[in-house]
């Protein structure tokens, strides 16, 4: 993840991230969990559940940018293959590729277990 991102985001920029993720994986969650209610075919219960997992990582900011472009290709891929509009998708699927590309900022499980650690030497009195 190191290789990735040189630093995670904090302050403002930080927020908008994890506004941004939080937006994504609320989006997620609220349209697979009616699709999953409402007893779909099994292929479309796959691709829900895989969404509502991948919304709940989003949330969490774990593997953000693993999980950021594969939201993004899923999500996406309907808008370039159907003649409707599914601008919800888009949105979605935009804003995940732009996780992906920028990172999860500091508020994020990715942040704690693979951010930089500061080691302060210990301070010897003589």
């Amino acid at each position: 993840m190191r290789r990735l991102y040189s630093t995670f985001a904090d302050g403002w920029p930080g927020i908008g991230l994890l506004v941004m993720r939080l937006v994504v994986g609320w989006v997620l969650l609220g349209s697979t969990g009616l699709m999953l209610w409402s007893d779909p075919p099994p292929p479309m219960t796959l691709t829900s559940a895989s969404l509502a997992i991948l919304g709940l990582l989003l949330v969490a900011g774990l593997w953000t940018p693993v999980v950021g472009a594969v939201v993004a290709l899923i999500q996406i891929a309907p808008f370039l293959s159907v003649d409707e509009h599914p601008l919800v998708g888009l949105l979605a699927g935009t804003m995940a590729a732009a996780l992906a590309m920028l990172g999860p900022g500091r508020w994020s499980v990715d942040a704690r277990l693979f951010g930089w650690k500061r080691i302060d030497p210990p301070v010897h009195h003589t």
